[in-house]
């Protein structure tokens, strides 16, 4: 056992912890589905409320960074206010605020109760995390993270088709109201399992009786980073980021930049820092969270673009292109039950998550050799891929990110890589629809290259194609214009489904290159009798 790794004593629990696992498990499913739940519904929202598309998607990203702002601190407001009742807490108002937002009659107060929601989220995974690893014996910390991974995995995976199927079939609302049944059942099962240990309960009573100053300075220059780094990721393609003529993008890019580095330098010179950044001093954490902000980057863009490259190229509704996906989460559960299995048995989580990188990687690879003859089965199992890859990773990265890093610096530790597993996806959604628009252009001025009257393969197919529409509507001059449009929209789908390969490759890639860092972690074998929680 190693210096930082703490031995608290065990206290006998007269709750079965797989209860307590199935009732944290609730509320954390339903905060991450709900990341990606309203993505399809975009324009279906904007129609209902008489909005622009493009204004809709501030849906997303308003929730995303009121997410953010919590997540970072929500070890210091549950240290605070105990972890049970900041978890209530946050499982009471997050139902509410689903339920307003079910109720919104204008796209101005759908965002503002979205805000709420990302705010009341942002407690829900570190809490649920915290208590799920009080709730198992040290010697199953693995089998805890799968537990935890379960919720925090398979939700992304099922949103969209989950999301798809509720438009399409009772309406935008619905995606909202769903959360409302779910959070009284959750509410009502936690308040009657989970309960503050014995050591959270000490430090509180440690901080009532030596009260620190809150870090208002610290929040305020959080809030104005992650809302600006949320802004741009979504925005930034629409505004043509640096070529911005209004330079919102510049001015957004220069405030990131100027209130992240204050945070920074502030965070580390204070004795009570709102985030702990000395956190990342730990090179089995540091390279954990970068992982998992990739990682998750990865899994976004694929699961953001495969249905859209469904939808686009091979006309399927969004329920249907979500059901092509779903046999992936399937898998994802099994193969994390496995992956618990050799935790148990003390496997080094370095040789998992390397096995699981290149995983995901060969997935990733596989997609991006598709092409437009193929049929439904054919995307199924390059993504059943994709997802088990992801699944190898999850568990083993939680372990191996929390084992060196002492208790004191837990609960922090949770936030900040909670934080940055988000915000890969949102990155991840970013970056893959700049991509596609950028290679899509690319590939569609590489092609007009050959589209000339000197390629005997043009000159053939207008011949036959005048031919054709002459004998429809005998009209020599339509005749000609209609084979030249057939031409180009072949061309066109030919850019883009090119362009959406060129996602997956890059995809491929960066999960590639994410192994190095596993090389450079420490060995990280759970120890039995070690407690790797993270509060």
């Amino acid at each position: 056992m190693t210096a930082l790794s703490v031995k608290l004593p065990l206290q006998r629990r007269a709750i079965n912890p797989w209860l307590v696992a199935f009732a944290v498990v609730i509320p954390t499913f339903m905060e991450v589905l709900d990341t990606t739940i309203a993505n399809v519904a975009l324009r279906y929202i904007a129609g209902g409320l008489s909005a622009a598309v493009t204004d809709s998607e501030w849906v997303i990203t308003s929730y995303l960074a009121a997410n953010a702002i919590i997540l970072p601190i929500s070890g210091w407001i549950g240290a605070r206010l105990g972890r049970r009742n900041y978890f209530l807490l946050s499982i009471a108002v997050f139902t509410i605020a689903s339920m307003l937002c079910g109720t919104a009659t204008s796209l101005g107060a759908l965002i503002a109760f979205r805000v709420l929601q990302g705010l009341a989220g942002g407690g829900l995974q570190p809490s649920s995390q915290g208590v799920l690893l009080d709730a198992f014996p040290p010697e199953k910390q693995g089998t805890a993270q799968t537990v935890f991974g379960i919720a925090a995995l398979l939700a992304p995976v099922v949103g969209p088709t989950l999301g798809g199927y509720i438009t399409d079939n009772y309406g935008w609302s619905w995606i909202f109201y769903i959360n409302v049944p779910v959070g009284l059942l959750a509410f009502i099962l936690c308040s009657a399992v989970v309960t503050d240990p014995e050591y959270l309960t000490a430090q509180r009573k440690k901080m009532r009786e030596h009260p620190q100053p809150f870090d208002t300075i610290g929040l305020c220059l959080l809030a104005i980073t992650m809302v600006s780094w949320e802004v741009v990721l979504s925005k930034g393609q629409e505004w043509d980021w640096l070529g911005d003529p209004f330079y919102r993008v510049q001015t957004l890019i220069l405030l990131f930049g100027v209130c992240l580095s204050s945070l920074v330098y502030r965070e580390l010179r204070i004795a009570n820092p709102l985030i702990n950044f000395r956190t990342l001093l730990d090179r089995n954490f540091r390279s954990c969270c970068i992982i998992i902000f990739c990682a998750y980057g990865v899994l976004y863009a694929n699961t953001t673009q495969l249905p859209a490259l469904l939808q686009t190229l091979f006309g399927y509704d969004a329920t249907t292109s979500g059901l092509v996906l779903s046999p992936a989460g399937i898998f994802a559960v099994m193969t994390l039950f496995v992956i618990g299995f050799f935790l148990s048995r003390r496997t080094d989580a370095r040789i998992l998550m390397a096995a699981g990188l290149l995983t995901l990687a060969a997935g990733n690879y596989w997609t991006s050799q598709l092409n437009l003859n193929i049929g439904p089965w054919q995307v199924v199992w390059p993504r059943v891929v994709v997802i088990v890859g992801l699944s190898m990773i999850f568990a083993p990265l939680n372990v191996a990110a929390f084992l060196y890093i002492p208790k004191e610096l837990r609960g922090a530790a949770v936030g900040l890589l909670a934080l940055l597993r988000n915000e890969g996806g949102s990155v991840g959604t970013s970056v893959a629809q700049t991509i596609l628009e950028r290679r899509e252009q690319f590939h569609t001025l590489r092609l007009n290259e050959n589209l000339d009257s000197l390629n005997p393969a043009v000159t053939q197919l207008t011949a036959q194609g005048q031919t054709f529409f002459m004998q429809q509507t005998g009209d020599p001059h339509g005749s000609s214009l209609m084979t030249l449009q057939l031409l180009a929209n072949a061309r066109d789908q030919q850019a883009l489904s090119l362009a959406y390969f060129d996602i997956f490759w890059s995809a491929a890639a960066l999960a590639v290159l994410l192994v190095f860092l596993v090389l450079l972690m420490k060995r990280s074998v759970a120890q039995k009798g070690a407690h790797v929680a993270a509060e």
